[in-house]
């Protein structure tokens, strides 16, 4: 239960990193699209507001890459907003905006693989200059002769 008066719920993201519900602010809007006659009447969407800058949960590294993964869904004051209106009910678009930030979370948590200098092998890096100049003969011959008058 999102914001609700029951005791607080924990969100597992993955083995060792857990989100408490009460850092999620889940807000109805209005949805277009499908819906019938409830589509002016309902508010079926969800706008799901989570404060990653201040967030208990997560580690630093986890919300430095959760910040350059989610780019513009991120407002200035560090809240990513997550809008969820593909289902006609409330709770399914809930629950589809918490599966979402769960996914980008972690996506988030997973630590890049560092990359390893290596260095070209003599004999890639011979065969790389007799191709270029290989190239570079059969674009001379493609010029022509020039003619004298």
């Amino acid at each position: 239960m999102l914001n609700g008066a029951y005791p607080s719920a924990m969100i597992f993201v993955t083995d060792d990193l857990q989100l408490d519900e009460r850092e999620i602010r889940a807000r109805f809007i209005r949805a277009s699209g499908p819906g019938g006659q409830n589509v002016n009447k309902v508010a079926t969407a969800v706008q799901l507001r989570f404060d990653v800058a201040r967030s208990a949960s997560l580690p630093d590294p986890v919300r430095e890459r959760l910040i350059r993964l989610a780019g513009k869904r991120i407002n200035n004051d560090g809240i990513l907003v997550i809008d969820a209106r593909r289902f006609r009910t409330q709770e399914r678009n809930r629950r589809d905006a918490v599966e979402r930030l769960v996914s980008w979370i972690r996506r988030a948590a997973e630590r890049p693989t560092p990359r390893i200098a290596t260095r070209q092998s003599l004999g890639s890096k011979r065969r790389q200059l007799d191709e270029k100049r290989r190239r570079g003969v059969a674009k001379r011959l493609r010029a022509g002769v020039p003619r004298d008058e």
